[in-house]
């Protein structure tokens, strides 16, 4: 009996997986934030002309949050990877195997599509 007959092998993949999107959503919160931190220190400093800052904290900010996409888009790659090397009797029964795969990719477009608007 190999190892990857225990079902807990591929459990062990998907909570790695989604570790890895809860990072990369982290990151897309982060970079929403820093984005707008231009906009927030304008505010509070009452200052007339603060493109420079704004412009640099839209950098960043657009930065990690296609830093946040790219490993949501990368960890459903690699579990990808790894489920299609698994026989059918090694995989846990009745398990939907695209949920967290979707769930994955769906954020790295998102997180895509947020970055554009950020630049917007």
């Amino acid at each position: 009996m190999s190892s990857l007959d225990d079902p807990r092998v591929y459990w062990a993949a998907e909570r790695t997986l989604l570790a890895w999107v809860r990072t990369g959503l982290a990151a897309l919160g982060l970079g929403l934030v820093t984005a707008k931190f231009g906009i927030f220190l304008r505010f509070v400093t009452h200052d007339a002309a603060p493109a420079a800052r704004e412009g640099s904290t839209l950098v960043i900010g657009v930065a990690i949050t296609l830093l946040g996409a790219v490993m949501c888009l990368v960890s459903a790659i690699q579990f990808r990877r790894f489920v299609i090397t698994l026989r059918p009797e090694e995989l846990p029964p009745r398990q939907l195997v695209l949920l967290p795969t979707m769930a994955a990719l769906a954020f790295a477009f998102l997180g895509l599509v947020m970055a554009g608007c950020l630049l917007l």
